[in-house]
């Protein structure tokens, strides 16, 4: 036997696509950056701050996890900088130093870490860092107070704000073109409507994200906000308000489709995408949160597991054993 081989057989899967995290962390920064950029436009070096210190401390909170837990040092796959890039975008221009670097560490520790780090998180870990932080300090992350001193040369009331408080008369104060291309206050980095759907359609076309959930997302909420208004156009407004406004479609391109969170079958991505969406409708509509995309987003991410059993039948017939 001085001629027999030894052969080595490895576990599936026997075939990379050649797809890596960092390629995808660093798709999505780029996707992103024109309404990040728009928002240092809006709002100045504040906004400059917020971003740099919560991507900077997301870096920072991973390393140390990767040190103390013996874990080889993962910063280079791009994923604590996404994640503190996501999080900064749902943030006000005005949050203090402090609460940026809350943020990042709940992100982090509790939304990443605590599961298992990359791949086993059930929840977006920027969500729930934004999250933690409305339900901990209400005033700092609520957009339309934080941005009470901004003069931006146009209207900058929170639209949805102004939506809950004085009804579909408000609306009529914003024109829907000009919410598209920016001209509203909002978090640092959802005001930049045509930069999201950009940016989104790239994630799509580079199968970065798959099209079912934002798709069934945007549909949620057009049919159930279009029912509403239907129903009471005193007290509802139509469904390209909620469209352009908020967290909309930050929410359908680059919260929603996380994907450690998000479904992987194709049924259950629709019923994902426009479950939240029809959802951020009752919360804006009849619930007490202004915005509503974030809770929305993270009710779905429990329901995520059991959506993902729906599956089509397996092909094929059962045999008889002999």
């Amino acid at each position: 036997m001085s001629d027999s081989k030894i052969l080595i057989v490895s576990p599936a899967p026997f075939l990379h696509c050649g797809s890596r995290i960092s390629t995808r962390s660093y798709k999505i920064m780029l996707a992103a950056l024109p309404a990040v950029l728009h928002g240092f436009y809006l709002y100045g070096i504040s906004a400059v701050g917020v971003v740099a210190l919560s991507i900077s401390s997301a870096i920072i909170w991973e390393y140390l996890i990767n040190r103390l837990t013996g874990r080889n040092v993962s910063i280079g796959d791009g994923n604590a900088a996404l994640i503190g890039m996501t999080l900064a975008m749902l943030f006000p221009a005005t949050t203090p130093w402090w609460a940026v670097i809350t943020g990042t560490f709940v992100a982090m520790v509790v939304g990443k870490h605590i599961y298992g780090g990359i791949g086993g998180n059930p929840f977006n870990p920027a969500l729930i860092g934004i999250a933690i932080l409305t339900l901990s300090w209400k005033n700092i992350f609520d957009i339309d107070y934080a941005l009470l001193n901004y003069d931006f040369g146009f209207k900058a009331a929170y639209p949805l704000a102004a939506l809950k408080h004085s009804g579909p008369s408000a609306v009529d104060a914003y024109n829907l073109f000009d919410l598209f291309i920016g001209k509203q206050a909002g978090s640092i980095g959802s005001a930049f409507g045509i930069a999201l759907l950009i940016g989104g359609i790239y994630l799509i076309a580079a199968k970065i994200i798959r099209w079912e959930i934002p798709v069934s997302f945007l549909a949620g909420i057009i049919i159930t906000a279009f029912i509403f208004h239907l129903s009471d156009p005193g007290r509802f407004t139509g469904p390209l308000f909620h469209i352009l406004t908020g967290n909309t479609l930050l929410g359908a391109f680059f919260l929603a489709t996380e994907d450690s969170s998000s479904p992987v079958n194709f049924i259950p991505m629709l019923i994902y995408g426009a479950g939240t969406g029809v959802m951020i409708i009752l919360i804006r509509n009849i619930g007490g949160h202004v915005d509503g995309v974030v809770f929305a987003i993270l009710l779905m991410n429990v329901a995520n597991p059991l959506l993902d059993k729906i599956r089509p039948k397996a092909l094929g017939k059962v045999g008889s054993h002999a």
